[in-house]
């Protein structure tokens, strides 16, 4: 599986419509197509219902699209990270601070 094969799946099913999935990722239908039906031959299952007009996902198409955008989350968490440390920082930094209780006249935080 390609991460073109997952941005060409996002696309069409936030776009419900090859077309104007195809226009806003500045590519032919006709390789679209051929992407969405590898990915769909690689999975094993349907992702979209298609007729002459409209496209649907299928229930296959609607679980795979809740993983896709968190691939794509953990990508550029990856990126980030890669990114941070070449610019020299380390680690994280978790601050904690409690609530006062209402008992107390002065505050922790």
């Amino acid at each position: 599986m390609e991460l073109r094969h997952l941005r060409y799946f996002l696309a069409v099913a936030e776009e419900l419509h090859f077309a104007r999935a195809a226009e806003r990722l500045h590519i032919d239908q006709s390789p679209l197509s051929r992407a969405v039906k590898e990915l769909e031959e690689e999975l094993g299952a349907r992702l979209f219902v298609r007729t002459t007009r409209s496209t649907q996902l299928t229930r296959a198409g609607r679980l795979f699209l809740e993983h896709v955008p968190r691939v794509f989350a953990s990508i550029k968490q990856a990126r980030d990270s890669v990114r941070s440390a070449a610019n020299g920082f380390h680690g994280q930094l978790r601050i904690a601070c409690r609530t006062v209780s209402r008992h107390r006249d002065y505050r922790r935080c």
